[in-house]
């Protein structure tokens, strides 16, 4: 329970703003994803006034933001940019609502949006599989690997490379671990992934949605999230699911962009979202469970035309790996 609030009036704006059912679906439905008002107007089923009015009231007092492209407005919750009285206030009004028919209703709709709007990322990586490697490399520099790979450590763990693309993180660390297994829902990607590791016989790649990983739970030791959330409709439930399939003590690295205004670089490139602030980014690893989550800018390479990075890591509350990993 909320003890404090830095303000008594803060807190009677936050319970204010939460005092209504459509505020509240409303923060369920920006929490998943980024959404423009149309769409929401479409999966609440609401004509556009109303759903303005609620917006605003959001707005005003903290809970979400916009942003501008073309005619549209797109709003997102920025509920992990709030102090911590308001995120506790947050997580039990998600609590309480978590088996409202409505909210139920909601989600399904919410599901039939997103879909249709994940044709831009598909398409990208579809078209861009062949070069993506030496996209990436001009866009963020040759050091993002690096980073990942110092940030892992460990030499003798079972390794998930969430969102693996042509398998070049991949095939680096088959050389210091003692599996990998690679995920990614694009067919394109995969197909450049195997041919990169088939001389490799610790590596195993999967097809599946990172949102519903296709690895049982505890089975690995830690994992990698590189270039990856800015592609996905729901990036916090991406950090759980990374948890669910690691061990106790587990470790995962996360690497994507620093929050920028580059609309035109997100749409270029089939991107969700325009990046993430450390705080942010930090606070997702710790609410899915993740403990000395540690987040930080990166240091952007020289006549990389890309935005900044940021990388962000934690352990799994749990019993600690062992010095030597596991055999």
């Amino acid at each position: 329970m909320i003890k404090s609030a830095a303000q008594p009036e803060a807190l009677m704006g936050w319970l204010g703003s939460l005092a209504d059912p459509t505020r509240l679906r409303l923060l369920r439905l920006l929490e998943r994803s980024e959404l423009g008002v149309a769409e929401l107007c479409d999966v609440l089923q609401m004509p556009q006034s109303t759903v303005s009015r609620h917006l605003k009231v959001l707005g005003d007092l903290g809970w979400a933001d916009s942003r501008r492209q073309g005619t549209a407005n797109y709003y997102r919750s920025t509920v992990d940019r709030l102090g911590p009285s308001a995120r506790r206030l947050w997580v039990l009004a998600r609590e309480v609502t978590d088996n409202w028919a409505t909210v139920e209703q909601d989600q399904l709709r919410l599901e039939g949006c997103l879909k249709q709007r994940g044709t831009p990322a598909q398409a990208f990586f579809a078209g861009a599989a062949g070069q993506w490697d030496k996209l990436r490399a001009e866009l963020y520099g040759g050091g993002v690997t690096r980073a990942a790979m110092g940030a892992l450590l460990g030499s003798g763990w079972t390794v998930a490379d969430l969102g693996c693309g042509t398998g070049e993180v991949s095939a680096e660390l088959a050389g210091s671990v003692r599996r990998v297994i690679g995920v990614d829902q694009s067919p394109a990607m995969l197909k450049a992934a195997r041919q990169r590791t088939e001389r490799l016989g610790n590596v195993e790649l999967r097809r599946g949605d990172l949102e519903r990983l296709p690895i049982e739970d505890d089975t690995c030791d830690a994992a990698v999230v590189l270039l990856v959330l800015t592609y996905v409709a729901n990036p916090s439930l991406v950090i759980a699911e990374a948890g669910r399939v690691l061990r106790g003590g587990g470790k995962l690295v996360v690497i994507d962009l620093l929050r920028h205004d580059r609309d035109d670089f997100r749409e270029r490139m089939g991107q969700q979202s325009m990046g993430f602030d450390p705080v942010g980014l930090s606070n997702m690893l710790v609410e899915a469970g993740f403990e000395g989550a540690r987040c930080c800018a990166l240091p952007s390479e020289p006549g990389v035309k890309g935005p900044a990075l940021v990388l962000a890591s934690g352990e799994l509350t749990g019993v600690g790996l062992e010095a030597g990993g596991r055999s």
